[in-house]
């Protein structure tokens, strides 16, 4: 999962780039990058949130009226610099920049087709493959170009291209990741989430459809299709709705607040408690979840646990030791509102299982008498191709384990996940989502390759 801008026909392309980046920057923390063009491209990037790498200097040099960035949480390649994007090269004196989100599943099957036409790769991640392909396809026109291109890949991407003074955005087919656009004075404005364009004060026109190409020279915008898209066969993640995106976003036709409110109002329809005394959510992400349980079922909502907030969020770390140290600094139980207390802790998801398990360990310390646990999702048990870090099912805690298994492994007194069908059911157009993680059931085909290092030669 990444989060990626693109701007065009603004004088100060670069500085609004930058801010939409603080607004997406839940979407990835590992490193950070703007590229901009004048009568050259210009372009900074680096580990670290987008406050570390950037300062006024640097985006004073990043000059131009046409820029993208990206902020970057790995999910194909190392975290390192050199996978930091946007991702840079030059073909026939024409620079081309790429910000992509998302996991191609032909990864393997392209990179080793173009090492054998001679490609040399820089980075280990599929980002870099889309360059690639762009230089091996005759470019006769634009459209033709970028179509020609974009059809060879599978998976998810939504991807900004800057090619010169040129700004070009894509979505797949099935629509996997959110790319909406925006007008910005006489220029326009591509974003992963809405909150960016609301941040800039860009003006939100409406979502970039799947399988959908943009190309956005100055003022003007054309737009064109894929072949072989199908509106049936979308496929968009449930999981942004349930914990990725912004709650003050507007993806996939809705908004994530309002979803995740009903989620956990589904959520108490089939898992209440009785003779709690009250609900608590797991800050952030289960708050607006929690909010939803309690409403539903009429019992009190308490802030039980204070996020400190100058702590990125543990999920998207890229290594388990990292994820744990987050958890600790990261939550702070209140002891006198837990003390004593029979308790409902919402939590929109688990994953591997030991942040959910730290974080009732300390509720538990605080004094709680019983601790009540409800996920706004049935249990994860596949790994996801299309972009987040769910690597393998072994890494799962509820494969190949019952709800009982699970709820004893994480401590609590009782556990309760929501359907699939309850998750569904609250859903604007609920046959338009992803759901293999739950499910199993792939909407396009997986690597044989599984490996989030595939490329590096450590699979």
């Amino acid at each position: 999962m990444c989060g990626i801008i693109g701007i065009s026909d603004h004088p100060e392309a670069s500085k609004i780039a930058y801010l939409g980046l603080y607004a997406l920057q839940h979407r990835g923390e590992e490193a950070a990058g703007i590229a901009s063009y004048d009568t050259q491209v210009h372009i900074i990037k680096d580990r670290g949130l987008v406050f570390d790498v950037f300062n006024e200097a640097a985006l004073d040099s990043l000059k131009g009226s046409v820029a993208i960035a990206h902020t970057r949480y790995s999910t194909t390649g190392s975290s390192n610099v050199k996978n930091c994007q946007p991702f840079l090269v030059t073909h026939r004196n024409r620079p081309i920049a790429v910000a992509h989100n998302g996991n191609l599943t032909n990864t393997e099957e392209l990179y080793r087709k173009l090492e054998d036409e001679g490609s040399i790769f820089q980075t280990s991640m599929d980002s870099e493959i889309l360059v690639h392909l762009l230089a091996k396809t005759p470019n006769h026109d634009y459209k033709k170009w970028f179509v020609d291109m974009l059809a060879q890949l599978k998976g998810a991407f939504s991807v900004v291209f800057m090619v010169e003074d040129t700004l070009v955005g894509a979505r797949d087919r099935q629509g996997f990741r959110p790319l909406v656009l925006g007008k910005l004075g006489d220029g326009y404005m591509l974003a992963s989430e809405t909150c960016a364009l609301d941040l800039t004060k860009a003006e939100f026109i409406r979502e970039i459809e799947p399988g959908e190409i943009v190309i956005i020279k100055g003022s003007k915008i054309e737009s064109l299709f894929l072949p072989g898209c199908d509106k049936s066969k979308k496929a968009q993640c449930i999981f942004e709705n349930i914990y990725f995106a912004r709650p003050d976003s507007h993806i996939f036709n809705d908004n994530v607040y309002l979803v995740r409110k009903r989620l956990g109002a589904q959520l108490a329809k089939e898992s209440p408690v009785k003779d709690a005394d009250f609900v608590m959510p797991i800050p952030d992400s289960g708050v607006y979840a929690a909010l939803g349980y309690a409403n539903e079922l009429k019992v009190p909502f308490e802030v039980g646990m204070i996020r400190n907030h100058y702590i990125g969020r543990t999920f998207i770390q890229p290594s388990q030791f990292l994820r744990d140290f987050r958890v600790r600094v990261k939550l702070n139980p209140i002891s006198d509102v837990i003390r004593g207390k029979k308790v409902i802790v919402v939590e929109d998801s688990i994953v591997r299982g030991t942040t959910s398990r730290s974080r009732v360990r300390e509720i538990r310390k605080a004094g709680a008498k019983e601790i009540h646990m409800r996920i706004t999702c049935p249990p994860i048990i596949f790994p996801c191709f299309y972009g987040i870090d769910f690597p393998s099912s072994e890494e799962l805690i509820a494969y190949g384990k019952t709800v009982a298994e699970v709820a004893k492994f994480i401590e609590v007194d009782s556990l309760e996940y929501l359907s699939l069908d309850g998750m569904l059911s609250v859903m604007k157009d609920s046959g338009a989502f992803c759901h293999a993680c739950f499910t199993g059931k792939y909407p396009v085909d997986v690597p044989s390759n599984k490996s989030k290092y595939q490329l590096e030669g450590k699979a």
